[in-house]
C-alpha cells in the first residue's frame, strides 16, 4: 500500500466524525446548509494540504540497525573479525565481511547488513566501490 493510501485511510475516521457532528449541527438548525458544507469541504482540504508535511511519518523505515544498511562509518578499532565502528555518531558492534578480514582502527567501513545490534561492515573498496 503506498504513502497516499494509508493517509487517506488514516483521515477516513475523522472525516466521518467531523461529517457527522456537522449533519447533527445543520439538522438542529444551528448551522444553515451552505456553512456545513463549506465547513466539511475546508475539513477534508486541510487534510489534503498537510499530507507534504506529514508524508515521512507514513512512509516504510525501516527498524532499528537495518536501517543502517549501505551507510558509511569509520572501524574505532581492529576488527580481526569482530569489533566497534563509529556511524552516523553511533558505536555499533561489528564483524568483517569476509570474516578472515582484518580491518585497522580508522579505516573506512560500509554496512552490508545487520543482525539485532551487530552489523556486519566490509570496506568500500573491497565491495568494488
Amino acid at each position: 500500500m503506498s504513502t497516499w493510501q494509508r493517509y487517506i485511510l488514516f483521515q477516513i475516521p475523522g472525516w466521518i466524525i467531523t461529517g457527522l457532528i456537522i449533519i447533527s449541527l445543520w439538522n438542529w438548525r444551528y448551522l444553515p446548509g451552505w456553512i456545513a458544507v463549506l465547513g466539511f469541504i475546508g475539513w477534508v482540504f486541510k487534510d489534503l494540504l498537510m499530507y507534504p508535511l506529514l508524508r515521512l511519518a507514513y512512509e516504510n523505515v525501516k527498524p532499528g540497525s537495518q536501517a543502517l544498511v549501505g551507510a558509511r562509518g569509520v572501524a574505532q578499532d581492529r576488527l580481526d573479525p569482530r569489533g566497534y565502528v563509529r556511524v552516523r555518531g553511533e558505536l555499533w558492534n561489528a564483524i568483517a565481511n569476509p570474516i578472515d578480514q582484518v580491518i585497522i582502527a580508522g579505516t573506512e567501513v560500509e554496512i552490508v547488513s545487520a543482525e539485532g545490534m551487530q552489523v556486519i561492515v566490509t570496506t568500500p573498496k573491497q565491495r568494488g566501490n
